[in-house]
């Protein structure tokens, strides 16, 4: 296939897909079994984006950058025979936990009566009114999965646009009075207002808070936040969902399974390939010039970058009229996620939870940050400070279910940190080393107060600012989701209202990363979206599964 298509492409391709990340990888998958040449161009010298696994002490690996699997469409799983390309991912045994103080915890397991039976322990109400809360965003998840794996109705779109508006207007429009209004209120409202008007417990509604602000730098009480909240129950585990998991090998195997599909495909994945621009032609994308100097020529390009990055720096500024690249380039970016990995000598001994041998919360996501007001503080902190003084993170030791991480009787955690600034005030700046350390310790001194032993169990650690994910990952302002996930960047609207069908201003660019809808998290779904629209230019057939 491959030579065919260089034959009447003049020796080029029928797609150069910029970064290879995880989406990108999807999208060079799906194009590659529709019978498209495909070449995917990486700079890193490993594959994968933020999504890799790496020995970052010897003996020790981890996740680099993400750390958690729920969010991975079963589809892409299932349509790019990830399983057979060994991919394997082990549930948690319970859900999340969240140290309160020296004596009280709440352990959050799977199934609903027990989850009730956790709540009741800070409000018999709360737990009563649980089953009717899980049901509404089961519910609304629905809505949003639909809406996540179908491309947005675009303006301007033409006959396309108006008929896909219709059927989004069609299927609301099944909805009950109450789920309408459900939907209304996720999708505009704060998750501070939004839980309020479900939990009275203070614990309770923090602890459902903390996923509204997962990659998004902003409070709880900030419009749009239920929406983020919603964002992140959509998922599944093996077919079960509202659970997360640990790839074995950690994320790199996802990525790793992802390139094994793409290249059994006929893809070809080139790392240490970094591109420098967009060759633009009679206003069409001909293919890329890498930092090298050479030439990659394609009939299309398809971008696994942010969108900012894609117009400011990859396609000539003659190629696009300036107000519209400006609306590009004024996409707001930064998610306040700073990372860390450590290797550790025992676990955690939690005064709550007394105990260095393995317990269910061990194997659980463990969340600093108790309550609403505690996520709004340190929000407001940090807008101040540029950290908060009381960080918010998200605690997992993967190595309780995947041993191969660790040495024997030792461990791996990941803590991915929230409300930290992109750029900090009074003119301190993230490339001193001494201002991540600073932070780095900070993050272990708040453990160090639900676990005392924290602090002396690590051998090792590995840090990420919010520059180090920009420069070594191409996250602006080191934004997971490559732009916020708010109101005026969701759906119709992202990455630009008038572009939000995959196709960019210049004729044959596509966007295919997290920028794209549904937006970020390690999905694969704007990869697999954008292919399909790619597919429908350019010819081919996508593979039914």
């Amino acid at each position: 296939m491959a030579s065919r298509t260089a034959s009447r492409n003049g020796g080029g391709c029928d797609v150069a897909i910029i970064g290879g990340g995880h989406n990108g990888l999807t999208a060079a998958a799906y194009l590659a079994g529709a019978g498209l040449s495909v070449v995917v161009l990486e700079k890193n010298p490993v594959a994968g984006g933020a999504a890799i696994t790496e020995e970052f002490h010897p003996g020790f690996c981890n996740s680099v950058a993400s750390y958690t699997v729920s969010l991975l469409s079963p589809h892409v799983v299932r349509e790019l025979e990830l399983n057979h390309y060994g991919l394997r991912i082990l549930e948690r045994p319970v859900a999340n936990f969240w140290p309160v103080d020296a004596d009280r915890s709440l352990l959050m397991p799977y199934g609903l009566a027990a989850r009730q039976k956790a709540v009741a322990e800070f409000s018999a109400r709360d737990a009563e009114r649980l089953p009717a809360y899980d049901a509404a965003i089961t519910r609304a998840a629905d809505v949003l999965r639909q809406l996540a794996e179908r491309t947005p109705p675009n303006a301007g779109g033409g006959v396309g646009g108006l008929l896909e508006s219709l059927r989004v207007a069609t299927r609301l429009g099944r909805l009950s009075v109450a789920d309408k209004r459900l939907v209304v209120d996720l999708f505009t409202r704060s998750a501070a207002d939004f839980l309020d008007g479900w939990f009275e417990s203070e614990v309770v509604k923090g602890a459902f808070a903390f996923d509204a602000i997962v990659g998004a730098y902003a409070a709880p009480s900030t419009p749009g936040t239920a929406y983020v909240l919603l964002h992140h129950c959509f998922g599944e585990v093996n077919g079960k969902a509202g659970v997360w998991g640990h790839a074995v090998g950690g994320m790199g195997a996802i990525t790793a399974a992802m390139r094994r599909s793409a290249e059994a495909r006929g893809a070809v994945v080139r790392t240490g390939s970094e591109v420098s621009r967009i060759i633009v032609e009679d206003g069409r994308a001909g293919g890329v010039v890498l930092a090298s100097g050479e030439e990659v020529r394609a009939r299309a390009v398809a971008c696994n970058v942010a969108p900012r990055t894609l117009m400011t720096r990859l396609v000539p500024q003659q190629a696009m009229e300036a107000g519209l690249r400006d609306r590009f380039a004024a996409m707001r970016t930064g998610s306040g996620t700073f990372r860390m990995n450590v290797a550790l000598a025992e676990l955690p001994d939690f005064t709550c939870r007394p105990g260095t041998r393995f317990q269910p919360h061990h194997g659980a996501g463990i969340i600093i940050g108790p309550t609403v007001d505690y996520l709004e503080r340190a929000w407001l902190d940090a807008r101040v400070h540029g950290w908060s003084r009381e960080p918010v993170f998200f605690l997992l030791i993967p190595s309780t279910s995947d041993t191969t991480l660790a040495p024997p009787g030792r461990h791996v955690a990941s803590l991915f940190v929230q409300h930290v600034a992109p750029k900090l005030p009074e003119g301190r700046d993230w490339a001193d080393e001494r201002e991540k350390e600073t932070f780095a310790d900070l993050v272990v001194a708040t453990v160090g107060r639900h676990a005392p032993n924290f602090a002396r169990s690590i051998i090792a650690r590995q840090v990420l600012s919010p520059l180090d994910l920009e420069q070594r990952f191409g996250l602006p302002d080191g934004d997971i989701f490559h732009g916020q996930l708010s109101l005026d960047q969701l759906y119709a609207a992202r990455p630009v209202v008038g572009f939000a069908g995959y196709r960019m201003p210049v004729k044959a660019l596509y966007l295919c990363g997290s920028g794209a809808h549904p937006g970020g998290g390690v999905t694969g779904l704007p990869g697999r979206n954008a292919a399909r629209e790619m597919v429908r230019d350019l010819g081919g057939k996508l593979a039914k599964r």
